[in-house]
């Protein structure tokens, strides 16, 4: 099973009151916050930016790795993750758009619009297209930080 919640680090920048957020994973995603809480929202948001410009620029997405002691969770925001488990499987399948819309019965404008970053696509829609490509879409829960 792919998790997509990434291991990320909180340092004391120069300012002690402003945190360092950096991802192992993902180095392009490096941001700050004014205390733990905010550092934790700038992280969340920084990495759907990260994964967001992947999926664009067609570029792999790696597995989060284990985090260390020192690390926390950062999980991709529900609605990215479901666009890149989908840009995920599509690759796994080595499929066209057009071959996934085939499949779907739509226009491939659909499926472009599925794995757009920018573009708000339902759950549902992309459930069935990941069903589509022998894969399953899994929604879990966990504690908050």
């Amino acid at each position: 099973m792919r998790t997509f919640a990434y291991p990320a680090k909180l340092e004391p920048g120069e300012n002690p009151e402003v945190l360092i957020v950096t991802f192992r994973d993902v180095p392009e995603a490096i941001t700050q916050g004014h205390g733990e809480k905010d550092a934790l929202w700038q992280a969340a948001d920084c990495l759907e930016e990260a994964i967001a410009g992947r999926i664009a620029d067609g570029r792999p997405i790696p597995n989060a790795s284990k985090p260390a002691r020192t690390e926390r969770l950062i999980p991709l925001p529900a609605p990215m993750a479901a666009k890149a488990a989908l840009y995920l499987a599509l690759k796994d399948a080595s499929m066209s758009n057009v071959q996934l819309a085939r499949k779907l019965n739509c226009d491939e404008k659909e499926v472009r619009r599925m794995l757009d970053p920018k573009h708000s696509t339902k759950l549902p829609r992309i459930k069935e297209a990941l069903e589509a490509l022998g894969k399953r879409l899994v929604v879990s829960m966990d504690e908050a930080a």
